[in-house]
C-alpha cells in the first residue's frame, strides 16, 4: 500500500498501534467509540467517535469527552517561570527607563523596589485574560503546548478564569501545598483547578 494513502488507518489495540487498515477493513475490527484511531495527515490519535467518516461507517455518535492528557507539574512550573521572566524583563526595562528622570541613589532604589510586587499582580491579571482567550493560555503555556480548559476540554469563560487565578493565591498556603497537591490528583489538578473546575492539558498524546 502507498503509505500516504489517506484511507489508511492505524488503530490502538491493547496500548499498541496496529495497521494500517483501509476504511473497509475497519468494519471487521472490534472498534468502539473510544478506540484511538489515526490516519495520514493527523498530528495525533483521535477517538473513533471524533472522526466523521468513522461515525458514518460504524454508526457512532459524537461524544464530548474530557481530556486525557494532563500537563505535568514540571511543565506547569516551567511555563510559570517563562511568564515571570518575560514580565520581569519588561519591569527592568521600565525601571531603567525611569532612571532618565530620577536622580539620586535613594530615589532610584525606591523606584526599583516599590513597584516590585506589581510583577505578581500583573502576572495574575495577564493570566486571567490569556487563559480565557482563544489561545487558552499565557505565552509560557503556549510555548510548552499546554492550555487551560474546563472539565470537558472546552475554553473557559472570563469568570471561571478570574475565579481560578484568585484561588491560585490560596494554593501557596501552607507551604505551596495547593500546588503540590497535583501529585496526589489523577488529573494533575492543583487546589485552584479543583476550586474553579478547570484542567491544564497537553495538546498532544506525545
Amino acid at each position: 500500500m502507498n503509505p500516504t494513502n489517506p484511507d489508511q488507518y492505524k488503530v490502538v489495540v491493547n496500548g499498541k498501534p496496529q495497521g494500517p487498515y483501509s476504511l473497509t477493513e475497519l468494519k471487521d475490527l472490534n472498534i468502539k467509540p473510544n478506540t484511538f484511531v489515526r490516519k495520514p495527515g493527523m498530528d495525533d490519535y483521535k477517538e473513533a467517535h471524533a472522526m466523521e467518516e468513522l461515525r458514518e461507517l460504524l454508526g457512532f455518535t459524537y461524544q464530548k469527552t474530557a481530556p486525557q492528557y494532563f500537563a505535568s507539574f514540571d511543565q506547569r512550573l516551567l511555563a510559570s517561570v517563562i511568564d515571570h521572566f518575560l514580565i520581569f524583563g519588561i519591569y527592568i526595562v521600565i525601571v531603567l527607563t525611569s532612571f532618565i528622570f530620577i536622580e539620586g541613589k535613594e530615589q532610584r532604589m525606591l523606584a526599583i523596589t516599590a513597584p516590585f510586587p506589581m510583577i505578581f499582580i500583573v502576572k495574575i491579571i495577564y493570566s486571567i485574560f490569556a487563559e480565557s482567550s482563544l489561545r487558552q493560555g499565557t505565552l509560557g503555556k503556549r510555548i510548552l503546548s499546554i492550555k487551560v480548559t474546563d472539565l470537558e476540554g472546552s475554553r473557559i469563560s472570563f469568570g471561571k478564569s478570574l475565579a481560578r487565578n484568585i484561588c491560585r493565591m490560596f494554593s501557596v498556603l501552607p507551604l505551596f501545598f495547593g500546588y503540590l497537591y497535583c501529585f496526589l490528583n489523577k488529573k494533575n489538578q492543583c487546589w485552584h483547578d479543583i476550586a474553579a473546575e478547570t484542567l491544564v492539558v497537553k495538546d498532544r498524546l506525545i
